[in-house]
């Protein structure tokens, strides 16, 4: 098949149009090379057209003959403030409503949408007495008596935390967040209004080689990983037990591939994860041990916004694409220890 990848020049792009190539299938590469990720004057990798979304015109041409796109391409990270929001809209949300758009006019029917474990917000929870329970957002006064867990509102005990499906409903926390809600749910009209297929994959925690270094937007493991580089003690949030799921980027592409040759009809959106929960203190854990750095520093410091457990189900994926991840966090972040990384090229926030 011919399949154009946005955002090819990226972490995960990069990876997807190796994972293609190696498959067989003819590979149309594109990415924006914005200053935010690749720096002020980046070169452009071999194979890769440099050609932002929200253009239309140029997009018409690339998606000429085109069976399936892989859409990568997006701003990322929580953003640092506010003043990034502008950015997420334009190129996120903008960039991929272009993207279906230019589809329509050129008769591409179906999408692959790098998506989000962000969508859902806060994770799924449990309590003891009252079964399932939508907490309140945490009080800023619990937190900042190291009191993170939310808590059941008959007892005020701790309430455990449950894997999320993709029935879950969205609650963005983040800019980042609302752009990616955003992506999907255009990807949904499109896909209702036109009855192309959109396969969005809600990626969890990514990591692996050539991961860029740390940024603000960087990934919590890029951020151990350079502090233990730099011969600093890796400074964990809150109390180091929040829960999430690391999967590793060759996971993520081998799902990419999974996704494109397996159609799914009308709009189904699948959790990309490894299948195995893993505390964020213990991804600091094993990354130091790896290394034999500085042992990690719990602050006990806590974000506006960020979500105490966010653990997925990975369910659905297996049973309709067939897809197992093959990377345990235990082993993937042992090896990440000393994996190469993208050197630091960002010339700060994004621009809209």
């Amino acid at each position: 098949m011919r399949i154009l990848v946005t955002g090819a020049a990226g972490f995960i792009g990069h990876q997807v149009c190796v994972v293609l190539r190696e498959a067989g299938h003819d590979v149309v590469a594109t990415d924006a090379l914005l200053a935010s990720a690749h720096g002020a004057a980046p070169a452009v990798p071999a194979g890769v057209h440099q050609l932002d979304v929200r253009d239309a015109a140029e997009l018409e041409h690339v998606l000429d003959g085109v069976d399936v796109v892989s859409h990568q391409a997006a701003v990322v990270g929580a953003g640092v403030s506010q003043q990034d929001a502008p950015a997420y809209a334009a190129h996120n949300d903008l960039g991929t409503a272009t993207l279906l758009a230019a589809m329509v006019r050129t008769g591409c029917t179906r999408l692959v949408l790098a998506s989000s474990m962000v969508v859902y917000g806060d994770g799924r929870y449990r309590s003891a007495v009252l079964g399932s329970v939508e907490p309140a957002p945490r009080d800023p006064a619990d937190l900042a008596r190291g009191e993170f867990d939310p808590r059941c509102p008959a007892t005020g005990d701790p309430l455990s935390w449950e894997p999320v499906d993709e029935d879950a409903p969205m609650r963005p926390r983040s800019t980042y967040a609302a752009s990616k809600v955003a992506q999907e749910h255009y990807a949904l009209a499109w896909a209702a209004a036109t009855g192309g297929s959109v396969t969005a994959l809600r990626y969890h925690n990514v990591y692996g080689p050539e991961m860029p270094r740390d940024t603000p937007y960087s990934g919590v493991a890029a951020i151990f990983r350079s502090a233990l580089e730099a011969g600093e003690a890796p400074r964990v949030f809150e109390d180091g037990r929040q829960m999430r799921d690391f999967v590793h980027v060759s996971d993520v592409a081998a799902a990419n591939l999974a996704a494109i040759e397996r159609p799914l009809a009308g709009f189904v959106p699948l959790n990309i994860c490894s299948g195995h929960p893993i505390a964020v203190g213990e991804v600091a854990g094993l990354l130091t041990s790896a290394r034999g750095g500085p042992s990690p520093v719990v602050t006990g410091e806590f974000r506006p916004g960020d979500v105490r457990h966010i653990v997925a189900s990975p369910q659905r994926a297996r049973e309709v694409l067939g897809f197992t991840a093959g990377v345990a966090p235990a082993q993937g972040l042992a090896e990440f220890a000393f994996a190469p990384l993208r050197a630091a090229a960002s010339q700060g926030p994004p621009s809209a």
